[in-house]
């Protein structure tokens, strides 16, 4: 289910102006043929369902909610009443209804293909996420599995919306909210690891200071300079076993293990059975969009 704080309010909202700017993509110029026809003011009622997801065997046939939400103010904004929303993050099986709206002929036409099309890709995010998540905790209950910040340019909003209704959560929002150590930070350093986690210690002391490495060799050195996540570049499972083994927790349970590149709902299992405390991956926002039938009448 969603992530919210508190009285079902979801964990972030879309900006009205992002809503506007959906509408405008389609519909700048009008309905040429809504219009030339002359049915714009007749009255109808449209109906969106659930079709199967498709993408996997690893998840039941069926689909993983999102983005109904900014369908539904983005009908409204049309002049669409939406009479009925099912909850964002619910599985869906095959018919399920997701989605209906009442109004004129112009305001469901010029929302229909803006709102199907939000639905679909949004929805084919949350649900490889939960199939990331599903085979990742069927193996170990606990296992936070993250997304990144390589979303598709502007969509990162929906993107990560869409990860939480799937059950996953925010690796990081963008560069400015967590420190993360990479390789190419390290080439600027010198080679002195340790003094530049001190450094950040020292200078942002209420952040979690994460280093990615690649290599056996440079995650015991982060092990040694008092990382507090170590993010394992493109291991295999089997190397995230091995070195799993040989690292010594602190008190605190750090440093924390992140599998990293090329996590999928095809391999999450492995690299949960190989002790990664979490797996961060930017696989969902690639997937396949769901099927979402959409059904108009006039009344």
């Amino acid at each position: 289910m969603p992530m919210d704080i508190g009285g079902g309010i979801p964990a972030w909202r879309l900006a009205d102006a992002e809503i506007e700017r959906l509408v405008d993509e389609d519909l700048r110029f009008g309905d040429l043929t809504t219009r030339a026809l002359g049915i714009g003011g007749r009255p109808g009622r449209m109906s969106f369902a659930a079709r199967p997801a498709g993408q996997s065997t690893v998840a039941p046939p069926t689909m993983v909610l999102s983005g109904v939400d900014e369908a539904a103010r983005l009908l409204a904004r049309m002049g669409a009443t939406v009479t009925f929303a099912a909850p964002s993050g619910g599985r869906y099986p095959v018919g399920a209804p997701l989605l209906t709206a009442e109004g004129p002929a112009a305001a469901l036409h010029g929302g229909w293909k803006v709102a199907q099309t939000v639905m679909e890709w949004a929805s084919g995010v949350a649900t490889a996420t939960c199939e990331i998540v599903q085979a990742a905790r069927a193996v170990r209950s606990d296992i936070a599995v993250l997304c990144t910040r390589k979303s598709i340019p502007f969509t990162r909003q929906l993107s990560l919306k869409a990860v939480i209704d799937g059950g996953g959560e925010v690796h990081r929002l963008g560069l400015s909210d967590t420190l993360l150590v990479f390789p190419e930070h390290r080439v600027f350093l010198g080679g002195d690891l340790g003094a530049a986690i001190a450094a950040l210690k020292r200078r942002v002391p209420e952040r979690a200071v994460m280093v990615e490495v690649t290599s056996e060799a440079e995650a015991l050195a982060a092990l040694d300079a008092q990382a507090d996540v170590i993010q394992l570049e493109k291991f295999s499972p089997n190397a995230v076993a091995d070195l799993a083994r040989r690292i010594t927790r602190r008190g605190d349970g750090r440093p924390i293990i992140a599998a990293a590149g090329g996590i999928n709902a095809g391999n999450s299992a492995a690299y949960a059975a190989a002790g990664a405390d979490t797996l961060v991956t930017s696989a969902p926002f690639y997937a396949k969009p769901v099927d979402i039938q959409v059904h108009i009448v006039a009344t």
